[in-house]
């Protein structure tokens, strides 16, 4: 079996789920400890910091259980646990991204990320009132997040200086401080044109000084817990039936980029991967969506 260690650096977070289980869930005593167990169980194991998790990470903790001869059962359960932890601190900002989030029990460890197809961006694009300033700056952030495939955290720590709308590009600053240019399609320039130019200065407060490109009516930069609730928000709006978060629209960026002929180095440097296999996910979307086509299409499908 595992040996799982006394200390490890995952416990307050995991004592902070239990707690969120318990209170706002309401969940019984003993389905709280078996959470507690398997998570714990995940940590003795992994020796990393909840940050510094990631995707590969957790396909090779299932693929570890397999080798120890857990049931199918028990460790269909254990990754039931990790993803349920992980979108709680996803969810909370703890995390930019779920690493849990394209893993499955089964032997292929891929589960296909949710997309908005383009009428959806369309509907979530219309959602926010232009006329107001919070409005315009929600849906300039909607338009760069989407034109560029950015992480929620690359724009909200974006600078105004990180933005050259005259050689139309910006740079993000990505995982391990990593830079990397980014084009911004027309319309995001129109926007972040209008926004520098007419709607951000609203938002400076006198005295204080952000130099974040994206403020909050303090004055202040944007939280990545806010701008989770903007989106949420303006997808009940919408009339958006899917979940909708910041994720989501990096997902349709890769997948809308493929499906319109996008080769997959171009979008995994777009994207900021480090690992091809990291982008790769996407073309199960589109080879599926091409499938969908064909059987629809052809008349000998």
């Amino acid at each position: 079996m595992i040996r799982v260690s006394i200390r490890n650096k995952l416990e307050k977070e995991i004592n902070l789920f239990l707690e969120y289980l318990t209170v706002e869930m309401g969940l019984a005593y003993n389905t709280r400890e078996s959470y507690g167990r398997d998570l714990r169980l995940f940590a003795g194991w992994i020796k990393k910091p909840l940050t510094e998790v990631d995707r590969e990470d957790i396909l090779a903790y299932m693929k570890m259980l397999r080798q120890h001869q857990y049931a199918p059962t028990s460790a269909s359960r254990k990754l039931a646990a990790l993803k349920a932890f992980f979108r709680f601190m996803t969810a909370e900002g703890f995390l930019e991204e779920d690493p849990s989030e394209v893993v499955e029990a089964g032997n292929r460890g891929v589960v296909l990320p949710k997309v908005m197809s383009l009428e959806e961006v369309k509907q979530l694009f219309a959602a926010p009132d232009l006329h107001q300033p919070e409005g315009f700056r929600d849906r300039t952030m909607l338009e760069v997040m989407y034109a560029t495939g950015m992480r929620v955290s690359e724009l909200l720590t974006l600078k105004r200086a990180s933005v050259n709308l005259e050689t139309r590009y910006v740079i993000a600053y990505g995982k391990g401080a990593k830079e990397r240019l980014i084009p911004l399609g027309q319309i995001a320039v129109q926007f972040l044109r209008k926004y520098l130019t007419d709607v951000r200065p609203l938002f400076v407060k006198n005295g204080r000084e952000d130099d974040s490109l994206f403020l909050t009516i303090r004055g202040t930069g944007m939280t990545r817990q806010r701008f989770w609730q903007i989106i949420k928000a303006y997808g009940v709006k919408a009339g958006i039936q899917k979940p909708l978060t910041p994720h989501i629209l990096r997902h349709s960026f890769a997948t809308h980029m493929l499906d319109n002929g996008a080769d997959l180095r171009t979008v995994q440097e777009l994207l900021g991967h480090a690992d091809i296999s990291s982008t790769q996910i996407y073309t199960h979307l589109t080879n599926n969506r091409l499938k969908t086509v064909f059987d629809k299409s052809h008349p000998r499908a």
